[in-house]
């Protein structure tokens, strides 16, 4: 145990950092219950955050030993430089607790779940918007007395129970509080609520910390695995995974094999052979005096703008068993529990249209009075019990569209849009090899779907429109890379417009004469 806490004549201050459906007021509670039923004053405070997934509650508990003839004075809020044990429920909800002050090198414990739930500006961002994770990890093992982190999501969800379980384990492994595991366990039993779940995740998270009180357990994503199918797609698949080895350079092989698994789960086969081809045709013209960059690249890519999510690709995921199986998980159901889910789906007439075979779907865009009806039909969205076989069975019909895919409106337009870009790469690797990889790497501007897959298209096509501008530049590529960050940077295309102001003023000719 830490003794110096132990023995203190001060409270003894926890924060804990938890967003919604994280139970962290049940973690508060089952503290100050430990400290009561030891004898100790005990007092909890919290303070909500503006919303889930923007910003965490913060709970605060205080607990003192007994001292004779003095009452406690506790406070109500976390002071900065004050907090002898922190717990995060979130990575970066620790490297909050860590900007507010709250965590310092003479003092604090540390606790966090190496996990991540993206925040809604992370989300929204275009590109890669997710926060940098081992910048956090670097910094709390620096500002922090004991930094002491695992997954803990993932532990409680291996033994059927919430995070809140799994953290009360790795603050009683991390002995910052003078209280026997005993008395920990005791706290779950008393309150009666998911005792078995509890305890297991509590042993879980117990063991994480104890085990090695300072190592970073970050667990990795398992791979997607590939299975079901015909005996002779099977076969296929095998081929398409012998070809990746014969035929690529090794840099590009771990993508490569992402890539064939993304895009059988997401069509077939055949269509996965189709990556292939593409990569081929730009890995011919790599060579190992680039290290196989173009290759590399374009195996991400190509197999991202391959696999573009539409309504089919939406429907199909969200009526997997596997999905079912991790919402319950995420709310720590029964066996005997039912769970409902509302799916909430506001289409486009674009959506609409690129779901009809494609002669349909450009008559429908091209009939003021018919796209007018559709517009009014789904202007309000809808909302869809996939629970209900009603609501199961319209996702369901959906997503069994999937085999028709190849003729629909918005496939064709995809593939147009994917020929047109990878002729571009193609033309410009002859001359310019760099360009060429960072026009590669400007397919990552688009992405999602509905509004956000229109804005990224939009964002493309103005900086591929820069090409004539930055003909016959040495510093073609480097331009290109800036505009693309630039795109990237906001979404509504404030500091794109200005990059390409910049690269505007490149081509204007050279003032004549001076000015006397």
């Amino acid at each position: 145990m830490d003794g110096s806490l132990a023995t203190a004549e001060r409270p003894i201050a926890i924060a804990i950092l938890a967003m919604g459906g994280q139970g962290g007021g049940v973690l508060a509670d089952w503290i100050v219950a430990l400290a009561e039923t030891a004898g100790w004053f005990a007092q909890s405070t919290s303070v909500p955050g503006v919303a889930q997934r923007t910003g965490a509650t913060i709970y605060y508990v205080e607990i003192m030993r007994p001292q004779p003839g003095r009452q406690p004075v506790l406070s109500l809020m976390p002071v900065p430089g004050d907090v002898d044990v922190v717990i995060a429920a979130e990575l970066m909800e620790a490297g909050r607790a860590i900007q507010r002050g709250l965590v310092t090198p003479d003092r604090t414990t540390l606790i966090a779940s190496a996990h991540r739930s993206l925040a809604v500006l992370e989300k929204a961002k275009p590109g890669d918007g997710r926060a940098d994770a081992g910048a956090v990890l670097a910094t709390a093992a620096q500002v922090a007395k004991r930094f002491l982190a695992a997954d803990m999501q993932a532990l409680a969800e291996r033994n059927g129970s919430v995070i809140s379980a799994a953290l009360f384990g790795a603050l009683a492994g991390s002995f910052a509080l003078p209280f026997e595991r005993a008395a920990f366990e005791a706290t779950i039993r008393a309150a009666g609520v998911g005792v078995d779940g509890s305890l297991r995740a509590f042993a879980a998270g117990f063991a994480s910390v104890s085990a090695a009180a300072e190592a970073v357990l970050v667990a990795e994503a398992a791979p997607t695995i590939v299975s079901g199918g015909s005996e002779a797609e099977r076969a296929e698949l095998v081929r398409a995974v012998q070809r990746v080895e014969k035929e690529f350079p090794a840099p590009a092989r771990d993508m490569l094999r992402h890539g064939l698994r993304r895009l059988v789960d997401f069509q077939d086969v055949a269509y996965a052979q189709e990556y292939l081809d593409r990569v081929a045709k730009l890995a011919a013209l790599d060579s190992a005096g680039n290290s196989y960059a173009l290759t590399a690249e374009a195996a991400k890519q190509i197999a991202v703008a391959m696999s573009y999510d539409d309504v089919i690709r939406v429907a199909d995921l969200k009526t997997r068993a596997s999905r079912t199986a991790r919402v319950r998980a995420e709310v720590a159901a029964k066996p005997d529990q039912l769970v409902g889910t509302t799916e909430f789906f506001h289409p486009r007439l674009e959506e609409i249209c690129a779901t009809l075979p494609a002669a349909w779907g450009l008559a429908l865009e091209r009939s003021p009075f018919c796209s007018g009806l559709v517009r009014k039909t789904f202007e309000h969205g809808r909302r869809i019990r996939t629970g209900t076989l009603g609501g199961f069975l319209t996702l369901y019909a959906i997503s069994a569209l999937k085999p028709r895919r190849r003729t629909l409106l918005r496939h064709r337009r995809e593939q147009a849009h994917l020929d047109a870009w990878l002729a571009l790469v193609t033309q410009r690797a002859a001359s310019d090899y760099r360009l060429a990889v960072e026009l590669t790497r400007c397919r990552r501007l688009v992405k999602g779907y509905s509004d956000t897959h229109a804005r990224g298209q939009s964002k493309f096509a103005r900086v591929v429109g820069a090409l004539p501008l930055l003909a016959g530049r040495a510093d073609a590529a480097d331009w290109i890379r800036r505009l693309r960050d630039a795109a990237l940077a906001d979404e509504d295309g404030k500091m794109l417009e200005g990059a390409l102001a910049t690269v505007a003023t490149l081509s204007l000719p050279e003032p004549v004469g001076t000015i006397p």
